[in-house]
C-alpha cells in the first residue's frame, strides 16, 4: 500500500487511485477497512484509527431525508413569518426557497452518489474548490450545529413547560434527561441513531399528514363551529401584510419587503435537508439509496412545506391576537404554533397537547440529528487534516467516539439558558446565527459542485455514465448560488432603518465568522484554488466501486410498496 501519507490536507495530497490493491483489502477485510485504507493511504493507519460503519439501512436514509425536511420551523417558526408578512408571502417564500433547496440537493446528490464520504460537505469543498473553503464550511457547520443542539434541547425543555404540572419546574432536569438521551442514541452504533430518526420521522410524518387533512376539513367547515373559512383571511385582513416600518405611501414596496423577509425564515425551516448527504458515508448501498432520497426531496418540499404554508395561511389571519400575543411573550411552546391557534379557533378540544407533544418530539429529533451531523463534520475536518488527528478514532462499531464526545461537551452550554426567558431568547438568537451558517453551507455546496462539474469534463468523465446525474446543470448550480447569496447579503435589511447595532450584529455576525475561517486558513496554510486537472475525484472511491450489495427483491405486494417508500 505504500508508506503512510501526511494527514495535512488529505484531499489535496491523496495517493493515486489504487483500484486493484483496494479491491483486495475489501475482499480480505471488508468494505469498512477498504474505505479507511483508501482514504488514509495505508492499512496500518486504517487499523489504528478504524473507520465509520455503513450501518444505516435504506429505510433509515429515506426517513432521515424525510425528518430533515420537517422540523420545529414548520410547527413554530412559520408562525413568526405569518404575523410579519401574511399568508401569500409565506406561501411564495417557502415555494421559492424550496425550489432553490431542491436545486442545491440535486448538486449535492450527484457529488454524494459519486463519492459518499462521512461528513461529505467539508470534504467536497476541500477537494474540489479550496482547502480553505473546506475548513471554513466544516468549522462553520460544526459550531452552528453544536450550538443548535443546545438551542433545540433548550426549546424541548421549554415545550415541556406547556403542561400544567411542569410549569413551575426549573428546566435543568429536563435538559439533563434530553442531553443523556441524545448522547446515548449517538455513542453506541450508527444504526441506533438511524432507528431513532426512523421513529421520530414517522411521528412527524403522521402528524403533518393529519394536520393537512385537518386543515382541509376546518377550511371546508367540518369543525365543531361549522364555519366554512375558504380564503376569507386572504381578504380580511389580507393576503400580504406590509412589512413593519415600511412607507405606507408605497404599499408595493412594503409587500415586497414582507415577501423577502420570509425567505430567511424559510431558509431556517429547510435547514437540515442536506443531512442525508452527511449520512451518505455510513449508508448501505449508497449508490442506490442516496439518489432515491434526493429525487424525492421535491415532493417532500411540495407536500410538507408548500401545502403546510398554504394550510396555515387559510386557517389563521396574520393579525390573530392569540398568535401575536404568544410571539410577543416569547413563548416557545405550542401556544406560539399557528397550528394550535387554528385548532383552538375551530374549538377542537385536546389536540393542542398532541401538537405540543409532537413539537417536543421534533425538538428532540433535531437535537439528536444535530449531535450526529456536527460530530461527522468534525470527523470530516479531521480527515482533511483540519482538526486534531485523535478525532479520527472510531469504536469497533464505527462511531467516531471522540468527535461525538467533543460535540456533546458543547451541549452543557444549554444550562446557561435556565434563567428566566433564557431558553426562548437563546432559540431566537441561534435561529439567526444558524440561518446564515446554513446559507453559507448551501452556497459552498454549489461552489464545490461547479468545480466538480467542470473537473469531470476536464478529466474525461462523461456525466452520462454517473449513477445519479442532476438536471439542468450547471445552470441550476449558478442560479441557486446567486439566489442564496442574495439572501445572505440582504437577510437583515430591516436593521438599517432605523439602524440597530444589536440587531445588525445578530443578523450579520455569521458573515465575518465564515470569512475569518476561510482567509485565516488560507493565510496560515497557503492553500490555493484547486485547478480542474488536479481536483481529486477518486480517493475513497475504489472501495465503494469494489463493494457488492445484495439486490432487494420484494416477495409480495406489501413488500413492493414498502421498498418503494423506504
Amino acid at each position: 500500500m505504500g508508506e503512510k501519507q501526511d494527514f495535512d490536507m488529505v484531499a489535496a495530497d491523496a495517493p493515486p487511485y489504487r483500484n486493484d490493491s483496494i479491491e483486495r483489502v475489501v475482499e480480505d477485510k471488508g468494505i469498512r477497512m477498504g474505505e479507511a485504507a483508501d482514504m488514509y493511504g495505508d492499512l496500518e493507519t486504517a487499523e489504528q484509527y478504524g473507520y465509520v460503519s455503513r450501518g444505516l439501512k435504506s429505510r433509515h436514509i429515506q426517513f432521515i431525508a424525510l425528518g430533515g425536511t420537517i422540523g420545529t420551523g414548520l410547527f413554530l417558526g412559520i408562525g413568526r413569518a405569518l404575523t410579519a408578512a401574511g399568508p401569500l408571502s409565506i406561501l411564495l417564500g417557502y415555494s421559492f426557497v424550496g425550489i432553490a433547496v431542491f436545486g442545491m440537493m440535486q448538486s449535492l446528490g450527484e457529488m454524494a452518489t459519486w463519492l459518499p464520504l462521512p461528513g461529505a460537505i467539508p470534504q467536497f469543498c476541500a477537494r474540489y474548490f479550496d482547502g480553505a473553503m473546506g475548513f471554513a464550511v466544516g468549522w462553520n457547520n460544526w459550531y452552528s450545529a453544536a450550538l443548535t443542539l443546545c438551542a433545540e434541547v433548550a426549546a424541548a425543555a421549554i415545550v415541556i413547560q406547556y403542561w400544567q404540572g411542569a410549569k413551575d419546574i426549573n428546566p435543568a432536569p429536563w435538559i439533563t434527561l434530553l442531553i443523556i438521551l441524545v448522547i446515548c442514541l449517538n455513542v453506541f452504533a450508527v444504526s441506533i441513531y438511524g432507528e431513532a430518526e426512523f421513529i421520530f420521522a414517522s411521528i412527524k410524518l403522521v402528524t403533518i399528514v393529519g394536520l393537512l387533512i385537518m386543515a382541509l376539513c376546518i377550511d371546508l367547515g367540518a369543525s365543531p363551529k361549522g364555519n366554512r373559512i375558504g380564503f376569507w383571511y386572504w381578504q380580511h385582513p389580507g393576503a400580504i401584510k406590509q412589512f413593519r416600518g415600511s412607507d405606507p405611501s408605497r404599499p408595493n414596496t412594503g409587500r415586497f419587503l414582507a415577501f423577502f423577509y420570509t425567505l430567511a425564515n424559510a431558509s431556517f425551516s429547510y435547514g437540515g435537508v442536506e443531512m442525508v448527504a452527511v449520512a451518505a458515508g455510513e449508508a448501505e448501498d449508497p449508490r442506490r439509496n442516496i439518489p432515491k432520497a434526493v429525487r424525492r426531496v421535491f415532493w417532500r418540499i411540495l407536500f410538507f412545506y408548500v401545502l403546510g404554508a398554504l394550510a396555515i395561511g387559510v386557517l389563521v389571519p396574520y393579525d390573530d391576537p392569540t398568535l401575536v400575543k404568544a410571539q410577543l411573550n416569547g413563548e416557545g411552546t405550542a401556544a406560539a404554533s399557528p397550528w394550535v391557534v387554528a385548532i383552538k379557533n375551530a374549538a377542537i378540544p385536546g389536540l393542542d397537547s398532541v401538537i405540543n407533544a409532537v413539537i417536543l418530539t421534533s425538538a428532540s429529533s433535531s437535537a439528536n440529528a444535530f449531535l450526529y451531523t456536527s460530530s461527522r463534520y468534525l470527523y470530516a475536518l479531521a480527515q482533511n487534516g483540519q482538526a486534531p488527528r485523535f478525532l479520527l478514532k472510531c469504536t469497533k462499531r464505527g462511531v467516531p467516539i471522540y468527535a461525538v464526545g467533543c460535540t456533546a461537551v458543547v451541549s452543557l452550554i444549554t444550562y446557561l439558558s435556565c434563567g428566566s426567558g433564557g431558553a426562548t431568547d437563546a432559540f431566537a438568537w441561534f435561529q439567526n446565527l444558524t440561518t446564515l451558517a446554513q446559507l453559507f453551507t448551501w452556497t459552498s455546496i454549489q461552489c464545490a459542485y461547479l468545480k466538480f462539474y467542470y473537473a469531470l469534463r476536464v478529466q474525461g468523465v462523461d456525466r452520462n455514465t454517473l449513477v445519479f446525474k442532476s438536471k439542468f446543470q450547471p445552470y441550476t448550480a449558478w442560479a441557486t448560488l446567486i439566489f442564496f447569496s442574495i439572501i445572505i447579503i440582504f437577510n437583515g435589511f430591516y436593521v438599517f432603518s432605523p439602524f440597530d447595532i444589536s440587531a445588525f450584529a445578530t443578523q450579520y455576525v455569521g458573515i465575518p465568522i465564515y470569512f475569518a475561517l476561510y482567509f485565516g486558513w488560507k493565510f496560515f496554510k497557503g492553500t490555493h484554488y484547486v485547478p480542474l486537472a488536479e481536483v481529486d475525484l477518486y480517493t475513497g472511491k475504489a472501495a465503494l466501486d469494489a463493494a457488492q450489495w445484495p439486490d432487494r427483491v420484494p416477495r409480495n405486494f406489501l413488500e413492493k410498496v414498502w421498498f418503494w417508500i423506504a
